[in-house]
């Protein structure tokens, strides 16, 4: 290896109920293969919890950890102070409201210790006001109330993303991504391909890689007039472009686009935009506290009463049935 005399890391992977198994195992794993690579332990962690106690993952399976945010505390300034922290978390974290883990996570960051999240943990970290100007990363799903409900963070749909001394990933497999930037800083590439062999990965993606599959392979669209024109409708959501626009920027008339729509998507471009309006519209109800008339502006739509009328006709139940469920969904996760 070349860079041999890299102190060891201790990592603290602090569990937020319904965090994702997956981008958790993933992250562990990868630390372990390297420890295995290397003939020791490089890499060293432990779990915590608010209370101590175990915490379940979405999947229903119970993870028991280490030590308490109590325990972590009073480690800070002991031996056992770690060298990073990452808040794992996953589903409903916008209903995850500690202060004492706020101030926790205030705390390590100002002792120049490393933060991190996995998935939907720049939730925690926003929340905790440590991701302000700064650029973070978050699943795709997450991002449109995320970057509603923290505007003065630079939030990307990227596959990770490093400022300085925090680390914030978009979940899923993208963990093990951000372990093997990790790694690469601490021993290089060689030690990285290794474990890239180890668990059967045939590249090291870059943190700017796209999360969802691409257009084409994600609709099963080949035509690439149709996908240049979902591109413009998907980045125009607020101010939405009238069809005559559209056609003026792919250079095709009304007509014709309303053929070819009509031969790849089954339906009217009219339609089809607006239904990805709508789409943006649920995941701000759910992941966001944004009164139903910003909503509604935020996705292009002239009055809360148009917005309602479309959404209901699309979902069967209105944007305030939409929400009144997520309060139900977030209690219940609560009261557990």
């Amino acid at each position: 290896m070349n860079k041999q005399n890299v102190k060891k890391r201790s990592l603290v992977f602090f569990l937020v109920p319904n965090f994702s198994m997956l981008p958790f195992s993933a992250a562990i794993e990868t630390l372990r293969i390297a420890n295995r690579m290397l003939g020791y332990d490089a890499y060293t962690w432990r779990l915590a919890s608010t209370d101590g106690q175990q915490v379940l993952a979405s999947s229903g399976i119970g993870i028991e950890v280490n030590a308490s945010l109590a325990d972590e505390r009073k480690y800070l300034a002991g031996e056992n102070r770690p060298s990073m922290v990452l808040v794992c978390s996953g589903v409903d974290v916008e209903g995850f409201v500690n202060r004492s883990v706020n101030a926790w996570l205030r705390e390590v960051y100002n002792r120049g210790i490393a933060v991190g999240s996995l998935c939907t943990g720049a939730h925690v970290l926003a929340q905790a006001g440590l991701l302000n100007g700064k650029r973070c990363a978050i699943h795709w799903e997450n991002l449109p109330g995320f970057a509603e409900a923290f505007p003065q963070v630079d939030v990307y749909a990227d596959l990770y993303e490093i400022d300085g001394n925090i680390y914030t990933c978009a979940g899923g497999t993208a963990s093990l991504d951000m372990m093997l930037s990790l790694i690469d800083q601490d021993f290089g590439e060689t030690l990285v391909n290794s474990v890239c062999e180890q668990a059967l990965t045939d590249r090291v993606r870059g943190p700017h890689d796209r999360q969802r599959l691409p257009l084409r392979a994600r609709l099963g669209v080949q035509n690439a007039k149709v996908l240049s024109i979902i591109e413009l409708m998907e980045s125009h959501l607020s101010e939405p472009l009238s069809l005559l626009e559209i056609a003026d920027s792919v250079d095709l008339s009304r007509r014709q686009i309303e053929r070819l729509f009509r031969q790849e998507m089954g339906r009217s471009p009219a339609r089809y935009y607006l239904e990805i309006r709508l789409d943006r519209a649920r995941h701000l109800l759910v992941q966001s506290s944004m009164p139903v008339v910003e909503v509604a502006v935020a996705c292009g739509f002239v009055s809360a009463s148009h917005f309602s009328k479309c959404y209901r006709e699309l979902y069967n139940r209105s944007p305030q049935q939409e929400r009144a469920e997520r309060k139900l969904t977030l209690s219940a996760a609560a009261a557990r």
